[in-house]
């Protein structure tokens, strides 16, 4: 099955602030798959890694078309300097969106936080908010004036409902007090760099927000909380156990032995590789599981986590 099935073509870029740029592309062969806020695609690079990217519903956007914000990273592996020197015309290849960043159905309000590039995702949940007439505050938090890409866009689409936070002034982001303005039943979204997701989960918790009403996108995978060891892995349906070395994954040590694993991201950011764990202790290291869901040591994901006990049963 191929990975990146979708053929999207440039059809133009901006220059959003001077880190972020936007790309709008065009889908080639076929329709423009279905999604919604929250959803993003992974863009094929030329090194034959892959990198994610967050869909935007920007104002005006061409039915045939999807739009991107990249922010370019002076740490980058690549992907970012491949995408800001995009020019149109040129054809990526991407896979179809996934989505592990829903917004909640029902009447419900929503607080919603961006934090630079984060913004990409929130920008999308409030125009869905929006669209579906449904309460909700924006808060969007960055370093300095100049730095917060898509305001003018979030300005459309939020009205009223938009509240704008620079470090450097004033105006700092007060996370006490935006939480304790919100509805009793708001639901809680986040984008942005982990010390701002921590944060924002820290306080709404002490704010008595119920951890099912907290959701979060962090693209990037968990450091390792200990050193890689060897271990084993039994798994249920046949009892088959199989080693899996300090250098190797759990897929990889499936796939050694000859197992059909369904797999995606490889990175700890789809979901589609979670199992049940019916015995041992996972070494948690993927950004899709809440820390509830962490803690019940009942499900991992096996394309980058580990473990801490001896061996693990697996409901495979």
């Amino acid at each position: 099955m191929d990975a990146h099935p979708l053929k999207l073509r440039v059809r133009s870029y901006a220059a959003e602030t001077p880190f972020v740029r936007s790309l709008v592309l065009g889908v080639e062969d076929g329709p423009v798959p279905p999604w919604r806020a929250g959803a993003h695609i992974r863009v094929a690079l030329p090194n034959g890694g892959d990198r994610p990217y967050s869909l935007m519903a920007l104002p005006g956007l061409a039915e045939d078309a999807l739009a991107l914000g990249v922010l370019r990273e002076e740490a980058s592996t690549g992907g970012s300097q491949f995408m800001h020197a995009l020019k149109i015309g040129d054809v990526l290849k991407a896979s179809a969106p996934v989505n592990n960043f829903h917004l909640h159905e029902g009447p419900a309000p929503a607080l919603l936080f961006a934090g630079g590039i984060g913004v990409t995702p929130i920008l999308s949940m409030a125009a869905e908010l929006t669209a579906r007439a449904s309460p909700f505050r924006l808060h969007y938090a960055g370093r300095t004036q100049g730095l917060l890409a898509f305001l003018p866009h979030l300005r459309d689409i939020c009205a009223k409902g938009l509240s704008v936070h620079y470090d450097s002034d004033e105006s700092r982001l007060d996370l006490a007090a935006a939480l304790g303005g919100a509805a009793a039943n708001a639901h809680i979204y986040v984008c942005g760099p982990a010390g701002m997701i921590d944060a924002v989960k820290a306080a709404a918790l002490a704010e008595g927000v119920p951890a099912d009403r907290i959701h979060y996108e962090l693209f990037k995978a968990e450091q390792p909380s200990s050193p890689d060891l060897p271990f084993e892995v039994e798994i249920r349906s046949t009892g088959q156990v199989v080693g899996v070395a300090a250098g190797q994954t759990i897929i990889q040590a499936l796939e050694a032995a000859g197992l059909d694993v369904l797999y995606d991201c490889q990175r700890g950011d789809c979901g589609i590789c979670q199992c049940g764990v019916v015995e041992g202790v996972p070494d948690h290291r993927d950004v899709i599981l809440s820390d509830d869901e962490k803690a019940s040591n009942k499900v991992m994901q096996i394309c980058v986590s580990r473990a801490k006990s001896e061996r693990l049963v697996l409901d495979l």
